[in-house]
């Protein structure tokens, strides 16, 4: 049982790390991208009223998506990596009720 609680938390600090990393690389270049598209810093504070509410929203719409979507690929990178070292799943993803074709059959 230590073994699996300290592989637990081997993968909840490794996909942490993962995900942290992959958000600050994926705010890098999307400030690098922002700057070159728009010949501007990005907003520091898009609930700054100085800021357009257009910009302030392609701001939170775009840097919310790709850092989103950076730190879920870094997380599942963690967990494949995790997999194939130990042979199964971490444990807070062996059970995510994704499987249709095993969920229980809804209530009448």
């Amino acid at each position: 049982m230590a073994s699996t609680d300290s592989n637990s938390k081997f993968y909840s600090a490794f996909s942490l790390v993962a995900a942290i990393g992959a958000a600050s690389i994926a705010k890098k270049a999307l400030n690098t991208t922002w700057r070159a598209t728009t010949g501007k810093n990005p907003p520091a504070n898009p609930a700054d009223p100085d800021v357009s509410l257009a910009e302030a929203v392609m701001w939170a719409t775009v840097s919310g998506t790709l850092i989103g979507v950076a730190r879920m690929l870094a997380t599942r990178r963690a967990a494949h990596y995790y997999a194939r070292s130990t042979g199964h799943l971490p444990p807070q993803l062996q059970k995510d009720g994704q499987d249709a074709a095993k969920a229980p059959a809804p209530q009448s």
